[in-house]
């Protein structure tokens, strides 16, 4: 500290936070000289980042000081954006959520939330799902066009959403996953585990920075993961590689998979996926005898295919065989501090969200309730009025014109309501359409809850996220802006807080912890729970056998596939007009989402998205590296630089997501679902290439 002192002056206090420029929140230390924020490093007693951080975490205070910061509320007037007060812009929202209800019921509003940039608690929703609830809607959503199929699939095979133990596993599969640009925490995770002798298998259309070191790099046909992990599975099973003794004691249905992946031999799928019969077999062979084994999948490149859910379960299924299951090393539970919810009990159950009855899975399982339902289809709901009209929308932090399928029709969709209101930091894509915008506090200038247990770490630790200094005077909080609304709506009773601190120690109650504790006594936060290995000795499984379900009678009684299964004509299909195949929604560290480009630091380090071309497939379309691009699908058509390289796979395009300059989801569209969870394809949709002639 006396080394700081010196540096910065005695007027400097450091906080110590979690850091929100993406979902995995590493530990930071904020120092802030005379009220202002001077500089951000990693806080080493954090055991998720253990004092290390990403190019983006530094930079979280250029966010905060950015020149294009929204700074007060602004309405739209023919066609223009001027300032109004506070106090103008929350009686327009409740003359419109009242005539909303009184014209078209609760049903007519929905609500829209972001993943890091506002409040976000992993309590059920938080303050908007609340709101939702007393006001009467069902549709209140977070960002679910990836990562939900992979929870509600391995809760549909264990019972319960297991994760993988990455710095334990002596076999690694990076499947789909790329963490030196997407995951800093299991980047560490991984290079330790490597360190450790640990064998690497990368499976990408991509020859990452980890493909160059992989024991083997099976780079498969995008869209094709399906049929792959049916290969492996016939690999293990027909040459007896599948641990026999946990398979006969915690698994159900393994007679009717091994019938099953027959038909998937790695001579047969060869030409399908793209890949020679041998790579499969080694691929296989190597991870079903190095135990104890961990897969990673990625979260757009598998989610968001044509069978995204069915992929997820090979890959539980995958684990399963081998006996990877509860092990170290391998898939495990992780039990965190179950905070209090802020929904309202009696109408989670009442209030089903939008495709809740289209897509049952993506709602509840065995009576527990999983998620907010399927909202990709919102922008189909608003232009049709089936199954019912909304007509009005509260967004969140969020930029689904940027970051949804079929960006043209969500841009229609929002531009026909009667009423958006669009929260933000900044002036989004979205944010111009709206009638009301106003300005967001940073993560930086408001308090909330990091509970990291679930979703992406295998990490039970519990941290306040601190309000490091306040925001300016205009920009609000969600917590006051929902709080303030609730009011005027007269919904006091159902929000009788005053505070962000006394909303937290609500939620905190069950913890026996309270807001003034993780301040003065944790402030770098507490172990909150445990990696639970060996649960199932004594427990068995959460599913209704108790056993790992290999063969799922509830996906068939639900009318799903039972076993994972490959249909080739579930999938876009390559034509003479389209014959390449397009991938997207490729990490940059520099950036999550759409978020963070307007910060100079961090755009000069990466300032233009570039759709990536093998040589081979440059030269046939005679296209030069650097050389601005046409790329083109049945939805739409995109100008972009080109980068020839030999890392991609011929015949694949790869465009990374989030850049309104060059929006890949004008590329895509809702003509092909995974039936399961009703996500959209972004991953192998047939596509073309043509120079931008002057």
């Amino acid at each position: 500290m006396d080394a700081l002192k010196s540096e910065f002056g005695p007027e400097e206090k450091i906080v110590k936070t979690a850091c929100q420029m993406c979902s995995w929140s590493c530990g930071i230390n904020v120092h802030v000289k005379n009220g202002r924020m001077v500089k951000v490093t990693g806080m080493t007693e954090h055991p998720l980042n253990r004092g290390k951080i990403c190019v983006k975490s530094p930079h979280c205070i250029d966010q905060a000081y950015a020149p294009d910061r929204l700074m007060y509320p602004l309405r739209k007037v023919k066609s223009e954006f001027r300032r109004i007060s506070w106090e103008e812009a929350l009686e327009l929202i409740v003359q419109n959520l009242r005539r909303t209800k009184e014209t078209y019921g609760p049903t007519g509003f929905a609500a829209l939330s972001g993943d890091v940039v506002l409040l976000q608690e992993q309590v059920g929703g938080g303050l908007i799902a609340r709101f939702c609830d007393v006001y009467g809607s069902p549709n209140h959503w977070g960002p679910v066009t990836c990562y939900y199929p992979r929870i509600q699939a391995r809760i549909a095979t264990f019972g319960n959403f297991l994760q993988d133990d990455l710095e334990n596993a002596r076999c690694v599969v990076l499947w789909g996953h790329n963490p030196s640009q997407s995951h800093s925490p299991n980047l560490i995770r991984l290079s330790e585990a490597m360190r450790r002798g640990a064998k690497l298998i990368v499976i990408d259309p991509k020859r990452t920075r980890h493909a160059e070191k992989a024991d083997v790099h099976v780079q498969l046909r995008p869209g094709t993961d399906c049929a792959l992990a049916l290969g492996m599975l016939h690999t293990i099973i027909t040459e007896n590689l599948y641990d026999l003794e946990f398979v006969e004691k915690w698994t159900i249905g393994f007679d009717k998979l091994k019938e099953h992946v027959q038909q998937y031999a790695p001579e047969k799928i060869k030409d399908i996926v793209g890949v020679p019969a041998e790579t499969v077999r080694e691929a296989a062979r190597i991870y079903a005898i190095t135990k104890p084994a961990s897969i990673v999948e990625g979260i757009s490149h598998l989610c968001q295919q044509a069978t995204g859910f069915q992929i997820s379960r090979g890959i539980a299924l995958l684990q399963a065989i081998t006996g990877n299951v509860g092990i170290r090393g391998g898939f495990v539970r992780v039990s965190g501090s179950r905070l209090q919810s802020l929904r309202l009990a009696d109408q989670m159950w009442n209030l089903k969200p939008l495709q809740a009855d289209r897509y049952p899975v993506m709602f509840s399982l065995w009576n527990r309730i999983l998620g907010e339902g399927q909202n990709v289809q919102f922008a189909e709901t608003i232009l049709t009025g089936e199954p019912y009209p909304i007509k009005m929308m509260i967004v969140t932090g969020a930029n689904p014109v940027v970051t949804y399928p079929n960006a043209a029709r969500v841009t229609q969709a929002l531009d026909s309501l009667d009423f958006l209101v669009v929260t933000d930091l900044v002036m989004t894509p979205t944010a111009r359409l709206a009638d009301l915008v106003l300005p967001a506090a940073t993560f930086l200038e408001r308090i909330g809850i990091f509970n990291q247990y679930f979703f992406h770490n295998r990490e039970p630790y519990l941290m306040l996220r601190k309000q490091v200094v306040p925001p300016p005077e205009e920009c609000w909080p969600d917590w006051k802006f929902w709080l303030e609304l609730a009011k005027r709506m007269g919904y006091e009773e159902h929000f009788p807080w005053n505070n962000a601190e006394e909303i937290l120690d609500y939620c905190l109650k069950p913890t026996g912890l309270t807001v003034k504790f993780l301040t003065e006594e944790k402030p770098s936060g507490i172990t909150a729970g445990e990696v639970k290995y060996g649960e199932h000795e004594e427990k068995g499984f959460w599913t209704p056998s108790g056993k790992i379900e290999l063969y799922s009678e509830t996906l068939k009684n639900l009318g799903y596939d039972p076993l994972p299964n490959y249909d080739e004509q579930k999938l876009p299909r390559i034509t003479k007009e389209y014959p390449l195949i397009l991938i997207t929604g490729a990490r940059m560290l520099e950036y999550w989402h759409t978020e963070s480009r307007n910060v100079q630091t961090l755009r000069k380090r990466a300032p233009e998205p570039l759709a990536e071309l093998n040589p081979k497939t440059a030269k046939e379309f005679k296209v030069g590296d650097g050389e601005i691009i046409f790329v083109e699908t049945s939805a739409g058509s995109l100008q972009i630089k080109a980068r020839v390289t030999e890392d991609i796979r011929e015949g694949v395009v790869s465009i990374p997501h989030g850049w309104d300059s060059a929006n890949v989801n004008l590329l895509t569209d809702n003509q092909f679902a995974d039936p399961v969870s009703g996500c959209s394809v972004t991953q192998g949709i047939p596509c073309r290439v043509r120079r931008k002639t002057i």
